[in-house]
């Protein structure tokens, strides 16, 4: 065994953290940002395939301002499918002529939940999409119920 000086010794264990400090920070890969996000392509992969959307959106929440967006839908029942990752948690809720139908939420980790919503008459349904935990990425669609 060679003898090393102590401070060989310690001029090499420091260069050995330094190293290994260095690896460390170079294998980190930072997360996409929310606003560096290809939504689109994000909704295609999160959201399940479904014929006859009758409402839909996805985007970007940066700031917590409710996004809404309404279209005429006839009377029956439907399935309101919405995701969001980003962390935190988004609300999406869903009124026909002014009036409450139903809540959803949906954890913002990338996965999907469905609610199940009852139309009783026609007309003008609004999404109100909102979060505290901005920014997120969001999208939803409302289906006739299969």
């Amino acid at each position: 065994m060679a003898f090393l000086p102590s401070t060989a010794r310690g001029a090499l264990r420091c260069a050995a953290l330094g190293l290994t400090a260095a690896l460390a920070l170079a294998s980190c890969t930072p997360a996409p940002s929310v606003e560096d996000a290809d939504v689109p392509a994000w909704k295609a992969k999160v959201l399940p395939s479904a014929a006859g959307i009758v409402l839909e959106d996805s985007g970007k929440i940066l700031k917590r301002e409710p996004l809404v967006k309404s279209a005429t839908v006839p009377a029956g029942g439907y399935t309101l499918t919405v995701a969001c990752d980003g962390g935190g948690k988004a609300f999406f809720a869903v009124s026909a002529g002014g009036r409450g139908i139903t809540e959803a939420g949906a954890a913002c980790n990338g996965s999907y939940e469905s609610a199940r919503v009852d139309l009783p008459s026609g007309g003008t349904v609004e999404i109100t999409t909102s979060s505290v935990d901005v920014p997120l990425i969001y999208a939803y669609q409302l289906v006739p119920a299969s």
